[in-house]
């Protein structure tokens, strides 16, 4: 069976289980997503939305990263080489290419990322875990891994919004490859979990993924001055994915090439595409890093993803619950949150926004209900600088 005709058997299903032809293209359009990375033919059936109400949703598996993607530089061997990026939130904050000017900074502020003779301290966080306190991460992949994702093919809008934190789930871009939130700070973790001139990287599971809108990447770049060049076709106002609640992303720029207007706290709106005619609610990429929208205006479905990887973010057990060192948690705060009797979540909302590294612990300590003591006796030592 052709993806054309496949995909008219899936919008009558979708209909004989109530949804209208209307709705249905209204929505996800399943034939957007590329087939190389599939590992099955997208599947329509109910699902369970976070709000309770049930839907429908298009079922995709999907591979360790498509084919013909071409991934990296990610952490260079020496800080004489030139690797990915990163976005830097301590002082002297901003996106960097990760390269000798970039790591003097980092070891002038206490960040000790190379040896005496220039070699980078990297690791392989699928394989084996940092044995310095400043380390570069990157993961080599697994070739048996596959994720699974569920998009709502009818999207609700919802009053209430998502906060996309470090490492939340995003959508899907349309070459298959999953979207997540800003990776993980230095200052919190200590390690750089590097990525590449695109803006991704492999996850400690070993599957690849984006913490950018990648096909509009450039903008970013001539936004923030940096001569830096991505091998992925660049297209500022063209569709890069479908979040995880059904609603397409586009890039910056409308697609007659004016600024969008009117946008909402998640960086969408209401208006008419070249795909949606009719209009649809859609979220717009920035032009500073990282370019996703910050928050999910729609309900996306319950458990909407898992990956059959041994470790990292979405995986049903074992090591690497939180995505491994400097992809989710960081190391002791799993076990402070359980001493505390809040939530990961929870513990790490409140850290951030009570400063971080340089903690207010009166603050933190009040808004968790508990004494200065007892929170600083429940956290673990920070990372040394």
């Amino acid at each position: 069976m052709n993806l054309q005709k496949f995909t008219q058997c899936l919008i009558a299903s979708a209909v004989s289980m109530g949804a209208s032809i209307g709705s249905v293209s209204a929505g996800i359009n399943i034939a957007d997503i590329n087939k190389d990375v599939l590992v099955t033919e997208p599947v329509v059936g109910e699902c369970s939305l976070e709000n309770g109400e049930k839907s429908t949703c298009a079922r995709f598996v999907v591979k360790y990263q498509p084919d013909n993607l071409r991934t990296g530089p990610f952490c260079p061997q020496s800080i004489d080489q030139k690797g990915g990026i990163w976005n830097w939130d301590g002082e002297l904050s901003g996106l960097y290419q990760i390269d000798k000017g970039f790591l003097s900074m980092l070891d002038s502020q206490g960040y000790n990322f190379y040896d005496k003779d220039g070699n980078v301290n990297i690791t392989d966080v699928r394989t084996s875990q940092p044995k310095s306190d400043n380390t570069c991460l990157q993961a080599s992949v697994d070739k048996t891994v596959e994720m699974t994702i569920l998009i709502p093919i009818n999207p609700i809008k919802s009053e209430q919004i998502t906060d996309l934190g470090t490492v939340a789930k995003v959508g899907l871009a349309l070459d298959g490859v999953p979207i997540f939130a800003d990776a993980p700070s230095v200052l919190e973790t200590g390690h750089m979990p590097a990525l590449d001139k695109c803006g991704g990287h492999v996850d400690p599971g070993g599957w690849y993924h984006w913490h950018s809108t990648a096909t509009d990447i450039s903008s970013v770049y001539k936004e923030e001055h940096l001569d830096i060049e991505c091998n992925i076709e660049q297209k500022a106002s063209a569709i890069f994915a479908y979040a995880f609640d059904g609603f397409p992303i586009y890039g910056s720029l409308e697609q007659d090439g004016k600024t969008p207007e009117d946008l909402d706290i998640c960086g969408g709106h209401f208006s008419a595409t070249k795909e949606y005619p009719k209009g649809i609610y859609h979220y717009h990429a920035s032009t500073t890093f990282p370019n996703l929208p910050t928050c999910l205006h729609g309900v996306v479905a319950k458990d909407n993803f898992s990956t059959t990887a041994k470790q990292g973010i979405g995986a049903a057990g074992g090591q690497g619950k939180g995505g491994g060192p400097g992809h989710g948690t960081p190391p002791g705060f799993d076990k402070a949150a359980k001493v505390l009797g809040v939530s990961e979540k929870t513990l790490m909302n409140i850290i951030r926004n009570n400063g971080g590294r340089d903690l207010d612990l009166v603050a933190a300590a009040k808004e968790l209900g508990v004494t200065n003591e007892e929170l600083k006796a429940a956290l673990p030592s920070p990372p040394k600088r």
